[in-house]
């Protein structure tokens, strides 16, 4: 997976989870306001985390870009379509858990030796 493209994708992330938290806060009623609110903070932490991992290197770096990727895609996407179109939230577990195996990918990655 190549580097720029996951970086510009952790960035879009973060900038859509910026106007994801400016709706929530200005514009959405109070059950959409806590589904985007956490969706916002799940894709701009998670968009951070893939910046900041973005020079390692090998099969648990690349999975961890993977389920991060994946992750966020279907946690906050399926908490956001939930809030702005009604749509069912059953993708938010899988993504949940993406994201926490991506976390353990990262702490084996960042164990090893370089």
């Amino acid at each position: 997976m190549r580097s720029r493209v996951v970086s510009a994708l952790a960035a879009l992330f973060c900038a859509c989870s910026v106007a994801l938290g400016a709706y929530a806060a200005h514009a959405a009623d109070p059950q959409a306001r806590q589904r985007l609110a956490l969706a916002a903070a799940f894709a701009f932490g998670h968009g951070l985390a893939l910046l900041a991992l973005r020079g390692r290197q090998g099969a648990f770096a690349l999975a961890t870009r993977i389920c991060f990727l994946a992750g966020i895609v279907m946690f906050s996407g399926s908490l956001a379509g939930a809030a702005l179109r009604g749509l069912p939230t059953g993708l938010a577990p899988i993504g949940g858990s993406l994201l926490i195996l991506g976390w353990l990918f990262a702490a084996i990655d960042l164990l090893r030796k370089d």
